[in-house]
């Protein structure tokens, strides 16, 4: 739904695209399917307590760990490639009062510069299948935690060969879309980390949830904004049809939304 061409790095791309303005008017907070309700889903799936150390890979804004913190009593790290989501999730945390509980700072998913066996449960959501080199992330996933520890994955599942033309770009939020696998190779990746799947939930229907949303907010910046989106990036002609396809592909069984869980070998398993 943005204008001109997709930039030649993905990463550099989805860094500059997550870290936007433009992110944050079409989808608000949370920059996922879902929501704060698919975070607590997935937070139970987990079986979060207080005190643990969680890492929040791909934190955006900062919404999620946020949450994590405030309500689990979690201590969180969040790692994010664009520095503007590391500021504005950093301020975020200040004016709640948990700078003290959550920290974000900058970084790269396949390369960490997390320790090892440093943190009890790894979150990410809605980034994995944006990760270039998947392997490489799992693995440093699967790295960062201690023996017996979890990670929660909630993503985009697609079968890309059958993905329509309008999602295969990456010049827009529909960038996740364009990496995203089928939920088995999902499976297989992590278990090539050494990481065993041990939950898997199906939520389809969020991804039709956030298409409604975006159509509500562009009717609403057409009418109130145009000229400031329009420099940010946003391409009112192209965005419908980008959504119709989006839209079809979920109602085909193309295009879906998942949550999964999955344990590291070792002691204190769950």
């Amino acid at each position: 739904m943005t204008t001109g061409e997709p930039a030649a790095d993905p990463k550099g791309c989805c860094a500059a695209v997550y870290g936007s303005d433009l992110l944050a008017l079409l989808l608000g907070d949370a920059y996922h399917p879902g929501g704060s309700s698919l975070t607590r889903r997935l937070a139970a799936r987990l079986a979060l307590t207080s005190g643990e150390r969680v890492l929040d890979v791909a934190s955006g804004r900062g919404a999620s760990a946020l949450l994590l913190a405030s309500e689990y009593g979690c201590t969180v790290t969040g790692v994010d490639l664009a520095g503007a989501n590391v500021a504005a999730a950093t301020r975020g945390a200040r004016s709640v009062g948990l700078a003290d509980q959550v920290r974000f700072r900058q970084g790269d998913a396949e390369r960490l510069g997390v320790d090892s066996h440093a943190v009890d449960v790894v979150v990410c959501e809605c980034a994995f299948c944006t990760f270039p080199d998947k392997p490489t992330a799992a693995g440093e996933l699967a790295r960062v935690l201690v023996p017996g520890g979890r990670l929660g994955l909630a993503d985009v599942v697609a079968i890309p060969d059958r993905l329509p033309p309008e999602l295969t770009g990456l010049g827009a939020w529909i960038a996740c879309v364009a990496d995203a696998r089928p939920l088995d190779e999902y499976v297989a990746l992590l278990a090539g980390a050494g990481l065993t799947t041990t939950h898997i939930e199906r939520h389809d229907p969020a991804i039709t949830t956030m298409i409604d949303q975006i159509e509500a907010r562009l009717t609403v910046l057409r009418l109130t904004a145009a000229d400031p989106a329009v420099a940010l990036g946003l391409d009112f002609a192209r965005a419908p049809a980008v959504l119709a396809a989006a839209r079809a592909a979920v109602a085909d069984g193309v295009l879906g939304y998942a949550i999964l869980t999955a344990r590291k070998p070792g002691s204190g398993l769950r």
